[in-house]
């Protein structure tokens, strides 16, 4: 789906995400896989939902604020170099284009994002 109309449901709790392998350099341990569905693409803004398996993976962050759905991770800030954060549903994050990050995923986490 690349088009959430007005008045549209996704149960985005339950989509069917297609996962890959999450490129090899980006991997500090484990196996992590992750993946997204935009929901919208518009002039000023993508919405998605976007899950990250159990693992530990280095990312460069887009401007995007994102809510927590399901899961548990601490999500660490490299640079800039800020306190991490405990990822949980419900969690609201906001990332700034060209943070670095590492994602210590416990429990699968998906999240909804507005980028």
């Amino acid at each position: 789906m690349t088009t959430l109309d007005p008045g549209t449901l996704v149960a985005a709790a339950a989509m069917i995400i297609p996962l890959a392998a999450i490129p090899a350099e980006q991997v500090v341990s484990g196996a992590p896989e992750a993946g997204f569905v935009d929901l919208h693409e518009g002039l000023s803004a993508t919405i998605g939902v976007w899950e990250h398996t159990p693992g530990v993976s280095t990312d460069t962050e887009t401007d995007e604020v994102f809510v927590v759905l399901s899961g548990e991770a601490t999500l660490q800030f490299v640079e800039p170099d800020l306190p991490s954060v405990q990822l949980r549903p419900g969690t609201v994050v906001r990332l700034r284009d060209g943070m670095r990050t590492r994602w210590h995923v416990r429990q699968t986490v998906r999240k909804v994002y507005i980028s």
